[in-house]
């Protein structure tokens, strides 16, 4: 067993509780496999997220990050692995048995995927409408709530047309999380977006977090996942080849870690 450390310690750099036991376990993705066609995406994708932690999840361009994202809500299905999360295998779930698990494990849209045809505060009721009991006083209360969080007040009538892009990223943020699930994922939310806009968003997911969310954050922007992550998990060649906190990553000397840190500081500057 001796040669095998190394890969080991790759294979499972994801697996590794660094709260020592103290926080519980919010999802268990284990040796995820994809395929499309010849196109071997994910090799053995394994990684935990904690309760009240955000994971910053880097890889390369077509190293499978969003699919990841998605098959964690069942839009896409693994060939071989598990998605546990509250004693259920979520790849193993029939789409109408997903359907209470998406209201716990919420998608943030790149684009926001607001309804076009609906005003702010029409779309952000939706899903309480559909998923909850709640009396219109009562859904109306929550949406104002919602709109005070994120820096959008008065804005319940407008559609979705009228509304700058960044603006548009914040409903949909406020529209994935009215339900409070207990993991959110965030695909790219910041692409896009110019330097204000972006603070702005990251401002309400640090609000958020103080409230003790739990994530998924999907990023090229690492500046971002720098300042929203408790821990950051590098994909490559089609596994979780790191996972660390953010001052060990920052710190480290690995040369993977550090081409992605260096071409992202580039970039950034």
């Amino acid at each position: 067993m001796g040669g095998r450390n190394s890969t080991e310690s790759a294979e499972d750099a994801g697996r590794v509780d660094p709260y020592g036991g103290k926080r519980k376990l919010a999802l268990d993705v284990v040796e995820l496999h994809k395929a499309y066609g010849e196109k071997r995406v994910h090799r053995g994708v394994s990684f935990r997220v904690y309760e009240g932690e955000i994971l910053g999840l880097f890889g390369g361009s077509g190293s499978g990050k969003s699919v990841v994202l998605r098959s964690l809500i069942g839009l896409e299905r693994p060939d071989e692995g598990q998605i546990l999360f509250e004693g259920k295998d979520l790849t193993q779930l029939t789409e109408r048995e997903l359907m209470p698990y998406r209201t716990r494990i919420s998608y943030v849209f790149q684009n926001g995927a607001l309804f076009d045809s609906l005003t702010v505060e029409e779309n952000l009721s939706y899903p309480l409408e559909e998923h909850t009991a709640l009396s219109p006083g009562q859904i109306h209360k929550k949406v104002q709530e919602m709109l005070v969080t994120i820096d959008m007040p008065g804005s319940n009538d407008l559609l979705p047309a009228e509304l700058s892009g960044g603006m548009q990223k914040r409903a949909g943020l406020a529209r994935a999380i009215i339900l409070e699930p207990k993991v959110i994922l965030f695909d790219e939310p910041t692409a896009g977006l110019d330097p204000i806009n972006t603070k702005r968003l990251l401002e309400n997911i640090k609000k958020l977090k103080k409230t003790g969310i739990t994530g998924v954050f999907v990023t090229h922007d690492i500046p971002s996942a720098f300042e929203i992550a408790d821990r950051i998990a590098i994909l490559h060649e089609g596994r979780i080849k790191v996972c660390d906190t953010v001052d060990n990553i920052k710190e480290s000397k690995d040369p993977l870690v550090r081409s992605f840190i260096s071409e992202a500081i580039i970039h950034h500057h």
